[in-house]
């Protein structure tokens, strides 16, 4: 904005067309006092001023703008059509005008001289705010270097209390600052501590690490002064950041001696450890293959005699005791004692040949429990049980001893049935996240949970740790037939697949047995 002052309307009107035509913002006063007031309120890139004017004349205008610091920097250009004389020029440009301007004007010159005293004054006003933007730039750079100074001996100070030794690298490479435990390991401050000849090799990639910017550790000893013993020590060196670059790196020495001594005295111990389970690993397998040999040739020779037992009571049944009531009672006794020792062997056998080694294969469960179910046709016929199966996966097991689950299952479910309600089986499965019985669902789980429900009598949950423990049994056996194993099998099975079994049930509400067994 340009401030036209001058006491003649006239000449401010000839000026301010000029001007406008260029396309210059103006602003006029018609006397020294007005002029002062506007300046005092509007910033004025250029003043162009009237020397002879009443009251105030331009030269006192001007001298009273010198006097302020907020005024003293705008350029202002006289001019007269009287005052001609040099000593009226010299004295203009004296009190702080830029230029001194006689009547009649040329436009042209005119507007020449006022728009370079404009981009002075914009090139001047560029200058100062660069000068502040520096003179800012200038403060935080000292008041972040003071901060830094300060820090640096912040970190100074912990340093010199840990423990450990501590030092300080600059950027470029050179030690900055060690603390006192440095001098027990290096007799110069500029000199890392000299390492075991072995470990050179451990700190191979530090100048890499410290080319890329990036945290390093190894392990080394180094040797004591004094004692002339190397120790074992971990040396962490870590980059300082400042605005995003690396200002310097902080590293220290931890002692590790102690600790590495106690490690390999472990390993050491985990060795021989590991060698007496190898042994007794083998010598375990070695008995588990004997006691397989055993428990065949035991069943066997147990199952013949009982065998004989039977057939030689079911002929004095049918020869001799028909018509004697009592007798025909006690062979009928002894006939089922026969039978349950028989299913006994059976189970025992079926038990301890769990511990064999067996390959795993992809078995599809809806085979396998097709097979299961036509064992049982008979029993679901006479029993008129209903028997609802949702489609099962395809997992890595052992086909046999699935089959077992699913047959032990079932049995139970068709023989612990309520007296006057026919059995209801549902068999459902659900691929599922997580070993867990209470995992959330999933189409992609890497786990799968099969539940056997049944409308049965059910049993009190306050029990089930019982009903998995080989030989127990809830139920009175004269009542429910059984030797107590089979569910014991059927745990010991799931166990071996690297699964869980569970089961929920209330009396009289039917139970559930809920598998997990990884896909």
């Amino acid at each position: 904005m340009i401030l036209i002052v001058d006491d003649i309307k006239a000449n401010i009107i000839a000026l301010k067309k000029i001007l406008e035509l260029h396309n210059l913002p103006v602003d006029t006063a018609e006397s020294g006092e007005e002029a002062l007031k506007k300046i005092l309120k509007v910033k004025y890139s250029l003043i162009i001023m009237d020397v002879q004017m009443p009251g105030m004349d331009g030269f006192e205008v001007v001298e009273t703008l010198s006097g302020s610091n907020r005024t003293k920097d705008i350029p202002v250009i006289f001019l007269s059509a009287i005052n001609k004389q040099k000593k009226y020029i010299s004295k203009g440009y004296e009190t702080g005008g830029v230029d001194y301007i006689t009547k009649p004007v040329d436009p042209d010159l005119f507007i020449l001289k006022v728009k370079t005293f404009l981009k002075l004054s914009e090139q001047k006003t560029e200058l100062e705010n660069i000068r502040d933007i520096l003179s800012k730039e200038i403060e935080i750079r000292k008041e972040a270097q003071e901060n830094l100074s300060h820090q640096m001996e912040e970190l100074r100070s912990v340093l010199q209390s840990l423990p450990e030794i501590a030092f300080i690298v600059s950027k470029e490479g050179p030690i900055e600052y060690v603390n006192d435990k440095w001098f027990h390991y290096s007799a110069d401050a500029k000199t890392f501590p000299e390492p075991h000849p072995d470990d050179h090799h451990n700190c191979m990639s530090w100048e890499t690490h410290f080319a890329e910017g990036k945290e390093f550790a190894c392990e080394m000893r180094i040797r004591h002064l004094s004692s002339n013993e190397f120790r074992y020590f971990k040396m962490k060196i870590l980059p300082i950041r400042h605005n995003d670059s690396i200002s310097r790196w902080v590293g220290t020495f931890t002692d590790i001696q102690e600790q590495k001594l106690a490690n390999e005295i472990l390993e050491i111990k985990v060795a021989e450890r590991t060698r007496e389970l190898i042994a007794k690993n083998e010598e375990l397998e070695f008995s588990n293959h004997e006691l397989q040999q055993f428990s065949w040739v035991v069943s066997h020779d147990l199952k013949e005699p009982v065998r004989k037992i039977e057939m030689f009571i079911k002929l004095l049944k049918e020869k001799y005791l028909i018509d004697d009531e009592k007798a025909y009672d006690y062979v009928r006794r002894a006939l089922g004692s026969a039978e349950r020792m028989s299913n006994l062997i059976s189970d025992l056998l079926d038990y301890s040949r769990l511990s064999a080694d067996v390959p795993f294969k992809n078995i599809d469960l809806n085979n396998v429990l097709h097979e299961v179910l036509s064992d049982f046709d008979y029993l679901i016929e006479e029993k008129n049980a209903v028997i609802k199966v949702n489609n099962l996966p395809t997992i890595k097991s052992i086909p046999s001893q699935l089959r077992q689950v699913f047959q032990n299952l079932i049995s139970n479910s068709l023989k612990f049935a309520k007296a006057d309600i026919a059995p209801e089986i549902i068999i459902d499965s659900e691929f599922i996240t997580e070993k867990n019985f209470e995992s959330s669902v999933s189409p992609t789980g890497k786990f799968c949970r099969i539940t056997v429900k049944d409308n049965g009598i059910g049993f009190d949950e306050s029990y089930l740790d019982k009903i998995f423990i080989i030989f127990q049994s809830l139920n009175d056996r004269q009542s429910y037939e059984g030797t107590g194993i089979g569910l014991a099998i059927a745990k010991k099975i799931i166990e071996k697949h690297n699964g869980l079994i569970t089961a929920k049930s209330k009396l009289g509400e039917g139970s559930s047995f809920i598998m997990i067994l990884p896909v």
